[in-house]
């Protein structure tokens, strides 16, 4: 397992278009997620011992984030043939067993991560209401141990987007596996 981390990020860039379709069997867009607040976008997978690490986290962020009409969305861009984990049917079996808190996207053609820049999983990228890149970091400062989490970064940059306040450009880089190119 090759550790990956995300590049700085381009703050300010505009949030990529897509339209894709989600293991809850329905199609959504980036208008479907466009309701004025902060967008949450994680590319995520099942295989991955990073994103394993975190799941709980992740399903934890969404709840707590969808009481403050903040969308969430996961996305796997992985390519399932070395990793039948992260194939369509595996990943909606998995979604509906651990009640997953967000909607959960899948990219089969990688077309979508590769106009958001997605290198790893997990890999976060926070838009603020006007859909303008503001955080691309980490979830926390501990991914591999919940219970050493002192920082929520990721959740902290929405809600200071939610107050109105500037997120800090002093973000540190998430890490995980690379993402599984065809």
């Amino acid at each position: 397992m090759a550790t990956t981390f995300t590049p700085f990020p381009d703050l300010g860039n505009a949030t990529p278009d897509f339209k894709l379709p989600a293991v809850d069997g329905k199609t959504y867009s980036l208008k479907d997620f466009s309701n004025g607040k902060p967008l949450v976008v994680m590319f995520i997978c099942a295989h991955c011992p990073y994103v394993q690490a975190v799941e709980e986290r992740l399903i934890a962020l969404g709840t707590d984030l969808k009481k403050d009409g903040v969308n969430v969305v996961g996305i796997c861009s992985n390519d399932p043939k070395d990793h039948p984990e992260d194939s369509f049917e595996a990943l909606a079996k998995r979604w509906k067993e651990k009640n997953y808190s967000f909607t959960y996207l899948v990219d089969e053609s990688q077309e979508v991560a590769k106009a958001f820049g997605a290198v790893c999983t997990p890999d976060f990228f926070v838009y603020d209401g006007a859909l303008k890149l503001t955080y691309r970091g980490r979830l926390d400062n501990s991914w591999k141990d919940a219970n050493k989490v002192t920082q929520r970064e990721l959740y902290d940059a929405v809600q200071s987007l939610l107050k109105n306040q500037k997120v800090t450009e002093e973000q540190t880089a998430s890490m995980g596996c690379s993402i599984k190119w065809k």
